[in-house]
């Protein structure tokens, strides 16, 4: 069986794999949530706007189609070779560790879907959140899009199988030691697999510490990616806007 738990997520997203658990994500929604963010922060068009953590650049696309001018970023090769073709004029993807700032300065700095609080060296959470300050500009905003804990707790499936384009994903999740650790097993071309997600899980208030060590300051935070308003308890999302 092959199995890579060590940063886990510079393998896991590297894989085909991964694109294929999720290539079923609601990509409508996600249109729909850089709809309203950029509208909430009233960010003229070609504003610069960094996509960190960018994946294969969905959310980067979106930005650049509602007319920003966008540079996405990520740790992972083949996620940025993908990205690629999108890039034009005002579309650019490069390779960058999210935990050192960009040598550019951004009107916002975006960080979606949970791409947040992978690390096993709890500094390196506070020198992304330092970074992504680095990267803004004096009336710049950053947004972090994370999952909302409490809400991951009371609803956490403790195991399913997902089939996907013929693959069974038996899938495994649990909250141990801070963390929220998701454990995948799969079989493909008489190969056996097994990947493991561990994300930490990171609550409002510890944000807001994190914040007061950066010199941040939060000015919104919502629970969903219509903008309601962030409920604890039955908010799926934790979404923090900041400067």
């Amino acid at each position: 069986m092959q199995k890579d738990t060590e940063n886990w997520y510079s393998s896991w997203f590297d894989t085909p794999y991964y694109h294929i658990l999720y290539k079923n994500r609601d990509f409508k929604e996600a249109g729909d949530f850089m709809e309203n963010l950029t509208t909430f922060l009233k960010l003229p068009k070609h504003a610069d706007i960094l996509d960190l953590a960018c994946g294969k650049g969905r959310h980067a696309k979106y930005l650049n189609d509602l007319g920003y001018s966008v540079t996405g970023v990520d740790l992972s090769p083949k996620s940025i070779a993908f990205a690629k073709q999108f890039e034009n004029s005002s579309l650019h993807f490069f390779e960058h560790d999210m935990c050192l700032p960009f040598s550019k300065k951004f009107d916002a700095v975006f960080n979606l879907f949970t791409s947040f609080g992978y690390f096993e060296n709890e500094e390196d959470n506070l020198r992304t959140i330092k970074a992504i300050k680095e990267d803004l500009k004096d009336d710049g905003f950053g947004v972090i899009d994370f999952l909302n804990v409490e809400y991951v707790r009371q609803h956490l499936v403790p195991s399913e199988i997902k089939v996907v384009d013929g693959i069974s994903f038996h899938v495994k999740r649990k909250i141990e030691n801070g963390y929220i650790i998701k454990d995948i097993q799969f079989s493909h071309n008489n190969n056996d697999y097994s990947f493991t997600e561990k994300v930490k899980a990171i609550s409002l208030s510890d944000f807001k510490a994190y914040f007061k060590e950066a010199n941040i300051q939060l000015k919104h935070c919502f629970g969903d990616y219509q903008l309601n308003d962030f409920n604890e308890e039955t908010s799926e999302r934790l979404i923090l806007i900041f400067k």
